[in-house]
């Protein structure tokens, strides 16, 4: 186990020392503070293990959830990466939600993506890594979603993925977190991430989504939208899309979120 402490204000520091004094098997690197993405890569840097994990800080593993998944991995050696469940928002009784997944392998990276609609779940932390697929790629320092620019690029390394339903990551609630503040800035980025996908592989569902970002980073923003207009009719906002072009759905969304804040 790597611990990063990556300039942490309060105690952890001291924490992590303690754990490094009692295990012979936990190492840490304190070293000041260069946020999430940052933190990964010194880690990686450091790894020595055939695979790799990432566990955020604040959240925690279901137990044995390691001894499970790794064993999947044991048996079944040719897996790049395997995900399994998440708890998402756990302590947010309003907005619990566990995550779960069939047993299911993919060898098209297109179908897991899409089909499986990975590009909804493309949590770090809840997935096994061969730390090979690391060999060229990184998170990206400085961006926020960090995580959806990577697992696209850990896709173009990796020839299996699976997914499980043993297991249980607990992603715990935080008030002052990114997803939750996430303001146009950072949906830009996440946006960002999005479109560098959506030129090489989409279909309706996955427009829809990147979609549903525009219109955000729109409305928060201001930006002018940059999401190209692709043949999808499926939805109402699809079919209005083309009736109306980009900017004027943007500016119609706009006004109805407004007066529906309005009304409440």
């Amino acid at each position: 186990m790597i611990l990063v402490n990556d300039g942490s204000p309060d105690g952890s520091a001291d924490i992590c020392d303690e754990y490094v004094k009692n295990y012979d098997k936990i190492r840490v690197i304190h070293k000041e503070n260069g946020g999430l993405s940052d933190a990964r890569n010194v880690g990686i840097d450091h790894a020595k293990g055939e695979y790799i994990t990432f566990v955020d800080s604040d959240d925690y593993l279901g137990d044995d959830t390691l001894k499970k998944v790794m064993r999947l991995v044991d048996i079944h050696p040719e897996y790049d990466i395997l995900e399994y469940p998440v708890f998402e928002h756990f302590t947010l009784i309003d907005n619990e939600h566990q995550l779960v997944f069939d047993n299911q392998e993919y060898r098209d990276m297109r179908a897991y993506w899409l089909d499986g609609k990975a590009y909804m779940h493309t949590y770090a932390c809840n997935k096994i890594f061969r730390r090979e697929l690391f060999a060229k790629v990184r998170f990206p320092v400085g961006k926020l979603f960090e995580d959806v620019y990577t697992l696209p690029l850990l896709l173009k390394e990796a020839k299996v993925v699976a997914t499980t339903a043993q297991g249980m990551y607990f992603y715990t609630h935080n008030p002052e977190g990114i997803t939750v503040n996430a303001d146009g800035r950072a949906l830009s980025n996440l946006l960002d991430a999005h479109l560098k996908v959506l030129s090489e592989m989409a279909d309706a569902e996955y427009y829809s989504h990147v979609l549903n970002i525009q219109l955000d980073v729109y409305e928060l923003s201001g930006a002018a939208p940059v999401i190209p207009i692709l043949p999808y009719y499926s939805t109402l906002k699809l079919k209005l899309l083309h009736i109306l072009g980009i900017k004027r759905l943007c500016k119609l969304n706009k006004i109805l979120h407004s007066l529906m804040r309005r009304k409440k």
